[in-house]
Order: C-alpha cells, then sequence, then structure tokens
C-alpha cells in the first residue's frame, strides 16, 4: 500500500504539470485566434482615422488621427458618396423585407407541416433543404433572366425574391425543429375551446417560438445585408444600388479614397452589430434548441 500511495503521489504533479501545459497552450492559441481576427478590423479603423491621401504609411497607428471621414460620409460629401443615405435606405429596406417574408413563409410551413399535420408534409421540409446543394452562384445568371423577363431588373423587389429564396428553408428547418418542442396538446386545447387555425398560429405558436423567430430573423438580416452577388447583378443605377455594391464602386477610381470607403464600412456595419448583441441572448438560445431537437 505504501508503494501505491507513493507512485501516486509522484504521478500527480505529473499530470498538473500537463494540465498547466495544456491550458498554457490553449491560452497561446486564443491570443493568436483573437489577434488575427482583430488585425484586420483594427486595420479599417486605422484607415478609416486618416487623411486623405495619406492612407498607405508605416505608421501602427495615424499619426494626425481625424473623424473627417465619418463626416465626410455622414454629410455625403465626396462624390462616390453623394447617395449613400439613398443606398442604406435601400439596403434596410432590403434587410427587412427579407426579414419579414422569411419569417412568415417559414413560420407558415413548419406550422403546416409541424402542426396541422399536412400529409407528406416532410417531403416540403427535406425538398426545401435540397436547394442547397446547388451554390447560389450557379444560380445567378437564371435567376438574373428570369427577373428581366418579369421586369425585375434594376428593381429593389428582385433581389428581395433572390435572398429569401436562399433564407427560407433555412428557417423552415429551423421552426420545424424547435417546433417539435412546443406541446401539441396546447393546440388541441385551443381547438376544443373554438380557436381556429389561425387564432392558433397568431396566439399561441408564434408567441412560443419567438427565441427561434428571432434567431432567424437575425440570420435573414445579416444575410441580405452584407450580400453582395446578386445585388451587384440584379441592380445598376447608383439610386437603387445597395451600400454593398456602392462600396465597390469605389476601386473604379484611379485614386481609391480608402479611409471614406473604410468609414463607410464602418457606419454601414453599425446596424447588424447592434441588432446582434441585443438579441444575442434571445439567438443563441433558438439556434439551440433547433439544433438538439428532432
Amino acid at each position: 500500500m505504501t508503494v501505491a500511495l507513493a507512485e501516486g503521489r509522484a504521478r500527480r504533479p505529473n499530470y498538473r504539470n500537463r494540465r498547466r501545459w495544456q491550458e498554457a497552450a490553449a491560452l497561446l492559441f486564443a491570443v493568436v485566434v483573437l489577434i488575427w481576427t482583430l488585425t484586420p478590423i483594427y486595420n479599417i479603423i486605422a484607415v478609416s482615422l486618416e487623411a486623405h491621401g495619406d492612407v498607405f504609411t508605416n505608421d501602427l497607428f495615424p499619426a494626425k488621427p481625424s473623424l473627417e471621414s465619418f463626416w465626410v460620409v455622414i454629410t455625403q460629401g465626396y462624390w462616390y458618396l453623394e447617395f449613400f443615405w439613398r443606398q442604406f435606405e435601400n439596403s434596410l429596406y432590403i434587410g427587412l423585407a427579407t426579414v419579414f417574408f422569411t419569417l412568415s413563409i417559414g413560420s407558415l410551413a413548419s406550422f403546416a407541416i409541424g402542426r396541422m399535420r399536412i400529409r407528406y408534409g416532410w417531403v416540403v421540409s427535406n425538398a426545401a433543404l435540397l436547394t442547397y446543394v446547388i451554390p447560389a452562384s450557379f444560380l445567378a445568371i437564371p435567376f438574373y433572366r428570369i427577373m428581366g423577363f418579369y421586369g425585375l431588373s434594376n428593381n429593389l423587389w428582385s433581389v428581395i425574391a433572390a435572398e429569401v429564396t436562399f433564407a427560407t428553408p433555412y428557417a423552415i428547418f429551423i421552426f420545424h425543429q424547435y417546433g417539435v418542442s412546443i406541446p401539441i396538446e396546447l393546440d388541441e386545447a385551443a381547438r376544443i375551446d373554438g380557436a381556429s387555425p389561425a387564432q392558433v398560429y397568431f396566439k399561441i405558436y408564434l408567441p412560443l417560438m419567438a427565441p427561434a423567430l428571432v434567431a432567424v430573423g437575425t440570420y435573414a438580416l445579416l444575410l441580405a445585408w452584407n450580400e453582395y452577388l446578386y445585388q451587384f447583378l440584379l441592380l445598376s443605377s447608383k439610386k437603387s444600388m445597395t451600400v454593398p455594391v456602392a462600396l465597390a464602386q469605389f476601386l473604379n477610381s484611379d485614386e481609391a479614397p480608402w479611409n471614406y470607403m473604410m468609414a463607410t464600412a464602418i457606419v454601414y456595419a453599425l446596424p447588424p452589430v447592434a441588432i446582434y448583441y441585443a438579441f444575442r441572448g434571445r439567438m443563441t438560445a433558438g439556434l439551440t434548441m433547433g439544433g438538439v431537437k428532432g
């Protein structure tokens, strides 16, 4: 017994040392990842604070930082920014419309499949997910021709239709998985009391689906907010452009105003960042619940 105790005591320091090395390695890896993640953001902020014409310098931080670039963006004081707020409004309009239609179509489909128990409803859910097998970039040209055929070229609704098409399958899947956690007895009790399917949907189903609605709504908004390919293909005039497409126009100039471009990017990034942190708790709950229920 004495020998066994001695061996156990000898192993403890080795275990502790190994654990310390593992924690140190994990901490070092986390620091590297953090630096790797924050470096581009730092560069964006540093460039936005530079004076015009002094962007490419060897200084780690601008020698004379200035908020002039942000003022130029807000006041539309540069000819590439003459329609900035109109383009920002277009981006906001597309984002909100995409959220509305994605949540409406996704929740109605999941309600019909999971709560109304329509025949072969699982086929609809699985078929919707199969649309992700084809990359979105492969569908760009067919989608462009379809929008031209229906007279929706250079129209915000063509972009909204594209974004809703790509966001809805994910919404149906998450809503269907989340809806399994809601007891079906609630629906049955409401119907016994005389509630119609519409009343069950609006007064029972949607309130209980709030975390999933927030999660999918945030996803749909970010998808529409950051999308570039379809907005570039379907929107051509400056007044109908969104901010991501307008930002790319900066590169067409012989002398690209990088400080204005970075300031525009920061201003454009503020709304989704604020929305994400405002609904972060509910979004995490919705995604987690949708991933574990079957």
